[in-house]
């Protein structure tokens, strides 16, 4: 990790509304004050966005989570990408820790939009010179970006918080294919044998899991249970049921960014077997939402680390999602 420290009067850290908490936790790591974002709406429901410090000829950092509300939160940070343009400074980096468009990541019906490109473009039109993200929902939509782009990778957090547990005997499946080769990199990383559901999405809040591919579950009693994100739960909980009845006794479910809508937290809390639900704040979870089986786990040092490296020029190698 660099430790070279960021002159504190070359930079401004702001927040929108999503998740000050994560950013609070950025600026801390930097040694940076987090500076006052002035939001308010108008009688119609316009926005009023007022940044609380100068930015003229400096470096400007915008912590955004498109979580929900995820259209305002758009707005906010479209917004606030602009009045840092419009103020002079020298470089716009939008730091969007959950980035929920990335699920409109291809064309598989007539008529609709790649809204993970728009959301790109729309980045670099209002200002954006630079954008931060963890684990994107495929790698395809690193490429719609036209700026800079690093996606960083949340498995350094994820392996320190199971240095010192015992993972004898235990699996790490995958709920899909499309996420089978982070599972197997991770997987890698801790020695353990990978597998991946095969998944048929039927709608927004249904799924199917028909089998299992790679290594065979059968014969391990403790499984994790990798994914990218989580919303609604229902991949998870058919995964879960699955693995149950093929003699699996333990499960922890670990994923990035914990959404968690539709009572999809309260949904896998609610399975007997599922010992531990592990996610990171990259989507922001009050503490009275949270469940005791509910363990998050901060990014603000990864994050902090990655734009410590990009002050200074360093490679941020070390920080990106697809390294080994």
């Amino acid at each position: 990790m660099s430790q070279r420290s960021i002159p504190a009067d070359e930079v401004r850290i702001f927040s929108g509304s999503s998740n000050r908490p994560l950013a609070q936790s950025i600026a801390a790591e930097l040694g940076i004050p987090l500076e006052a974002t002035h939001i308010k709406k108008f009688s119609n429901d316009n926005l009023y966005i007022q940044l609380g410090a100068s930015v003229r000829y400096r470096r400007v950092y915008i912590v955004q989570s498109l979580s929900t509300p995820v259209n305002d939160n758009l707005v906010e940070l479209l917004m606030m990408l602009d009045i840092a343009r419009d103020a002079a400074a020298s470089e716009i980096h939008a730091i969007i820790p959950y980035y929920s468009f990335g699920r409109s990541d291809k064309k598989d019906a007539p008529r609709i939009s790649i809204t993970a490109r728009l959301v790109a473009d729309l980045l670099k039109t209002s200002g954006a010179t630079h954008v931060m993200s963890m684990m994107f929902h495929s790698p395809q939509v690193h490429g719609f970006f036209r700026i800079p782009t690093d996606p960083l990778s949340s498995r350094p957090v994820f392996q320190k918080h199971l240095a010192n547990r015992d993972l004898n005997g235990m699996i790490i499946i995958s709920p899909d294919m499309g996420q089978a080769k982070s599972a197997a990199r991770f997987a890698k990383s801790l020695n353990l044998p990978v597998a991946a559901g095969n998944k048929e999405r039927v709608s927004d809040t249904e799924v199917r899991i028909s089998g299992l591919v790679g290594n065979q579950v059968s014969g391990h009693k403790r499984a994790l249970i990798y994914d990218d994100e989580i919303a609604t739960g229902g991949s998870i909980a058919e995964l879960a049921r699955l693995i149950i009845e093929e003699g699996v006794e333990d499960i922890m479910v670990m994923c990035t960014h914990g959404v968690f809508t539709r009572g999809g937290l309260e949904k896998l809390a609610a399975i007997p077997q599922i010992s531990e639900i592990v996610t990171t704040d990259t989507v922001d979870i009050p503490e009275d939402k949270r469940d005791p089986k509910l363990t998050v786990l901060s990014v603000g040092n990864v994050f902090a680390d990655s734009i410590r490296h990009n002050f200074n020029r360093e490679s941020i190698g070390d920080l990106f999602v697809y390294g080994e």
